[in-house]
């Protein structure tokens, strides 16, 4: 299979090395960030979901007027909005953006990110939720006719709706979560199941386990990995830059207040956070050129690993993963909008002619 380059996108500027100034919502900014990684060669581009963050789904079509080509990945979590109101909402999305929407479904690994917005289910109970809120919203999407449910989350009389999506049978959804509740869901219902950026060993013991799931149920899945990488014009200088995002990490949270092991902010129930955490002890550098050190210092609270290297040796890593099964690549950088840009100069285009020469060889 070829592979997808995916991108985020936030209303204003901020990264562990810039903290966010300005108002919440930078309009210039976010036109300017959609359109670099249109213009830099995406094939998609993430809006992210936070409880104290401007809302996704009003961000993500405001991305789309932006932008005419790359397709969007939607992050949404089950819970706050109806699931007969959410697939209409999202089908509308999908026309209105000429069937470019994705929906990447987030559970949520934090009880006080949940409590936020007034959530005070379990980790394990939110899945459950989230198990029930897909079902509805592929049945929303695909249904020619009025139907009822009563579930042990959702009850509802003649639910339909007269939008459907662009793309048949239906959006394509990305799912996260790592844990053993995480994964029962991801093989009923992910089309593109998504890991932080992980080891090889752990990448290929994540996914084998979700191929199994999925496979009970007669399904297939696709598996997206993240990442952020660093790069320069020799190793050297790449790591040299590394070290430099580490220094200016360290000195932001220092002066927020955090300290080096996540300052208490990170999801307590996240088990991908664990797995990250995991990689972590095993060293700073693992694998070729996999990075942890940002992961360490914050906690995990995020997918923080990066790859360095020169965007020959970062691109030769993606590839590891591509020999793994992984066919879709979340990238961002700590500089975002520059990096996207500079992604698609070198990394998108070699890391794309690598793949291409190694489906020629399984070809052959």
């Amino acid at each position: 299979m070829s592979v997808n380059f995916i991108g985020m996108i936030t209303t204003n500027k901020n990264s562990e090395i810039h903290l966010p100034s300005g108002p919440a919502i930078d309009h210039d900014y976010l036109r300017r960030f959609a359109q670099a990684h249109e213009t830099a060669g995406f094939d998609r581009v993430l809006v992210p979901y936070h409880s104290t963050g401007p809302d996704a789904m009003l961000t993500i079509a405001q991305t789309a007027v932006a932008t005419e080509r790359i397709n969007l990945m939607l992050a949404h979590r089950p819970g706050f909005v109806a699931p007969t109101l959410a697939a209409r909402q999202l089908a509308t999305l999908d026309q209105y953006s000429k069937g470019r929407l994705g929906i990447h479904i987030i559970s949520g690994g934090s009880d006080s990110e949940q409590r936020r917005d007034g959530d005070y289910l379990n980790h394990d109970e939110r899945y459950a939720r989230t198990d029930e809120y897909l079902e509805i919203l592929r049945r929303v999407w695909t249904e020619q006719k009025p139907f009822d449910h009563d579930g042990k989350y959702y009850r509802f009389e003649q639910a339909y709706s007269e939008v459907k999506p662009v793309q048949q049978p239906h959006i394509p959804i990305f799912f996260g979560g790592a844990s053993a509740a995480a994964l029962t869901v991801a093989g009923r219902h992910a089309d593109i199941y998504a890991l932080w950026g992980e080891s090889l060993d752990q990448v290929r013991e994540l996914t084998t386990s979700v191929r199994a799931e999925a496979a009970r149920h007669g399904r297939q899945v696709e598996f997206s990995v993240s990442f952020r990488p660093i790069l320069a014009e020799t190793e050297g200088a790449a790591w040299d830059r590394a070290e430099n995002i580490l220094a200016q990490t360290r000195q932001l949270r220092a002066a927020q207040g955090y300290s080096a092991t996540g300052g208490g902010s990170g999801p307590q129930q996240s088990e991908g956070a664990r797995r990250l955490l995991a990689a972590a002890a095993k060293g700073t550098r693992v694998d070729k050129r996999l990075w942890t050190a940002i992961a360490q210092e914050t906690g995990a609270r995020y997918n923080a690993t990066a790859l360095v290297g020169t965007p020959e040796q970062v691109a030769d890593a993606l590839l590891d993963y591509y020999d793994l099964g992984v066919t879709n690549f979340l990238i961002r950088g700590f500089d975002p909008l520059d990096d996207a840009l500079d992604y698609g100069r070198e990394l998108l285009p070699r890391t794309r002619a690598l793949v291409a020469h190694r489906r020629q060889q399984q070809a052959a």
